[in-house]
């Protein structure tokens, strides 16, 4: 298995601090961000400095009940080719529900939802592992996720869930060390019990992020620094085994530059401790040892039509209101609720920045009455332009500099290609207006 090293999620906002730090071996960056045909020269400059570069996807839904999106797959397999990756990775997880599958409306979370531990899940998560292994150019690794939830009725524990895909499919396991210590605080897993469960020699790399509490709840944030319980579950897994890369993730909120250095130093520190544990125990166990693939019979079409039921029942009070399903913790569940529509405020936010400058301090909260009543179903984009259209729509804007504006941006990206600027164009689209309201 390929060693990477000491890595750094690589974003635009530290694109240029990413390029001077010292010790940096590799980068990861989001698949969805990337364009193959443009791809930011920042980049090129690191991959021209030998600087491996990992595209990580995140809307791909390996565990949702439905098969892998072929132009998804595609997409993910031009992102590979293009910034010359040795693997690519993605989530165990769901992010959308509904659908033909389930005779329901297709609702999209916007996040990463966590799959039920059941065998029917299992099955459906080893077909689509395939399908995707069979699409894409080069070895995938999948990530275990954050919840601030749990299934009810689920049957085995994360570690065993890892080890059977693992085994079954000889996909490689993207373990990430500050998810075990959320899922420890939020569900009571122990760490240490499903370290010792996974197939450590499957192990691709390993991520390590920050986050902080809130009441009670212990929120994944990739904006907050690491806490030192991250960094000692890190070092347990180290004691275990080498791990073949590492990497820091930092999604917003980004510090100087020097904080971030202290904290891959921090993260050295951990790994090396764990290193000293395992040559003094003599507990080292190989790591070039590819998980050897199982069969994999095809998932029945009985068991996607009840994950996808559960999930879509899930999803659906996630975003759509509807009642809880039976067996969840319906506090937790109200908690998830707000975090997603917190999440898809600042999203939106970041995907069209004119929306809070022409709202100011309304945005979140005029967002966030919104989120409740519409759930996303189209992305990102999508979500910005319904809001803008039903803002405008439901009155609650009063005439003024905000209105025309907002209607001015909506005009502007609403339609099949942009309003055209020139002035007789224009001119003739004023008096075209006039000419309606007389």
């Amino acid at each position: 298995m390929e060693r990477l090293g000491t890595g750094i999620g690589w974003r635009p906002e530290i694109a240029d601090a990413v390029e001077r730090m010292p010790g940096i071996d590799w980068v990861e960056a989001v698949a969805e961000n990337v364009c193959p045909g443009h791809l930011p020269e920042s980049l090129r400059r690191l991959r021209a400095r030998g600087v491996t570069v990992v595209p990580h996807g995140v809307s791909l839904g390996l565990g949702g009940a439905d098969r892998p999106d072929e132009h998804r797959l595609t997409a993910l397999a031009e992102r590979a080719e293009a910034l010359g990756a040795p693997l690519v990775t993605e989530h165990i997880a769901f992010v959308r529900a509904g659908g033909p599958l389930t005779a329901s409306p297709l609702l999209e979370a916007g996040h990463l939802l966590p799959v039920p531990r059941t065998r029917d899940a299992l099955d459906v998560l080893c077909e689509n592992v395939r399908i995707a292994q069979d699409a894409l150019p080069v070895p995938l690794a999948v990530e275990n996720i954050a919840a601030l939830i749990s299934w009810p009725g689920e049957e085995m524990t994360e570690g065993q869930f890892l080890y059977e895909l693992a085994d079954r499919t000889g996909v490689r396991l993207l373990i990430d060390v500050a998810n075990l210590h959320t899922n420890h605080l939020n569900r009571g897993e122990d760490p240490a019990k499903a370290l010792a469960e996974l197939p450590l020699e499957a192990i691709a790399y390993v991520h390590v992020a920050g986050g902080f509490e809130r009441d009670g709840v212990w929120h994944d944030s990739h904006a907050h620094p690491v806490p030192q319980p991250v960094l000692d579950i890190l070092t347990d897994l180290a004691a275990r085994v080498s791990p073949p890369g590492v990497l820091l993730e930092r999604d917003e909120n980004f510090p100087e530059p020097a904080v971030l250095e202290g904290e891959l130093e921090a993260i050295r520190g951990a790994v090396e401790k764990g290193r000293a544990i395992r040559e003094e125990t003599a507990a080292e166990v190989a790591a070039e040892a590819v998980a050897v693939a199982g069969s994999v019979s095809p998932a029945s079409d009985a068991a996607r039509q009840r994950l996808g039921l559960a999930q879509a029942a899930l999803l659906s009070a996630l975003v759509a209101g509807t009642p809880v399903p039976e067996g969840f913790d319906r506090v937790r569940l109200g908690v998830q609720a707000r975090a997603l529509a917190g999440k898809r405020a600042d999203v939106v936010a970041k995907v069209a920045p004119e929306l809070p400058e022409i709202l100011g301090d309304t945005y979140r909260p005029a967002f966030l009455a919104y989120a409740h009543r519409h759930p996303m179903t189209g992305g990102y984009r999508r979500d910005a332009l319904d809001f803008a259209g039903q803002l405008l729509l439901d009155g609650r804007l009063e005439e003024g500099r905000a209105r025309r504006e907002l209607r001015q941006w909506w005009l502007e990206r609403s339609g099949p290609v942009p309003r055209s600027q020139r002035p007789a164009v224009r001119m003739a689209r004023a008096a075209r207006r006039v000419l309606l309201h007389r």
